[in-house]
């Protein structure tokens, strides 16, 4: 079984915000697949799936971003059966991608990002998929905390969904095909 965790902020008040792309992803995948992602478990909202004829987990952690690991590191210890560095796949946002950019890769740093660091540390290793969305604008951004905080604006808003479909299908490539055909299609 795989676990598809999107990382976000829980609370209305950070819904829409830009640090939020991974709750508004694994919600896509959700509605896609007929389900819904409520279940509390493991200090997260959890839903199950299948995707692509793969039973999949789909996860948004409640803890906060910074605190992601303690949530994801629950949730790998109870279902990861260890059988592939591919069944762990982590959704976030990216200040440092041009809004709308999808980048996969199997393996790699945080690249400053607190979530995937928070997640490195708690698992010991940085093993595992990430799918990272471009936050970037297109004007220099003086106070990046308040930036990602910030909710999408209206013009951004409408590309979102296009964004998000493009996400999850990147997913859906990702567990029908392997991470290396997914890198070289949405890279």
């Amino acid at each position: 079984m795989r676990l598809i965790i999107g990382l976000g902020n829980p609370g209305s008040e950070y819904e829409w915000s830009r640090h939020n792309l991974g709750f508004l992803l694994i919600d896509k995948l959700a509605a896609d697949a007929g389900t819904t992602v409520k279940r509390r478990e493991c200090r997260s909202l959890v839903g199950a799936a299948v995707i692509e004829k793969e039973r999949v987990r789909l996860v948004k952690p409640q803890t906060f971003m910074n605190l992601s690991g303690e949530a994801v590191a629950s949730m790998v210890a109870k279902y990861d059966s260890g059988e592939t560095d591919e069944s762990l796949i982590v959704i976030s946002d990216d200040l440092a991608l041009p809004f709308g950019t999808i980048r996969l890769r199997a393996r790699g740093s945080a690249g400053g990002h607190n979530g995937l660091k928070s997640i490195i540390g708690a698992l010991r290793n940085n093993e595992f998929i990430r799918l990272r969305i471009g936050i970037q604008p297109d004007h220099p951004v003086s106070d990046a905390k308040a930036f990602v905080l910030d909710q999408f604006r209206k013009s951004d808003r409408m590309e979102l969904t296009e964004v998000l479909e493009r996400g999850a299908e990147a997913i859906r490539t990702v567990l029908r095909d392997g991470v290396g055909k997914a890198m070289s299609t949405y890279n």
